[in-house]
């Protein structure tokens, strides 16, 4: 059985795994959105991924309390849009 481990018990390896993986799925969910007409979504979500890549030497690092802020953020994020887009468009071209 897999355990789960909170970001404070993650090694720093763990920990930039976690936030590249969030904000390559920000990124992903931020192109989604604009091609859904959800311009707010899409700016906020690339933001917030932006924040996240900046900093994430010191989020894994030294800033573990506001990784784990950042972290929720982003989960919330994208939980709420995958609510109101539960198929992710098929594909990014337009016809």
């Amino acid at each position: 059985m897999v355990g789960f481990k909170s970001i404070n018990e993650m090694t720093i390896d763990e920990r930039q795994e976690i936030l590249s993986a969030v904000v390559n799925t920000l990124e992903e969910s931020s192109t989604e959105a604009s091609l859904e007409g959800e311009a707010t979504y899409a700016e906020n979500s690339r933001h917030l991924a932006l924040t996240i890549r900046g900093s994430s030497d010191e989020l894994a690092t030294d800033e573990i309390e506001a990784a784990n802020v950042l972290l929720q953020q982003a989960m919330t994020l994208i939980s709420q849009f995958r609510l109101r887009h539960p198929y992710p468009a098929q594909s990014l071209s337009i016809h």
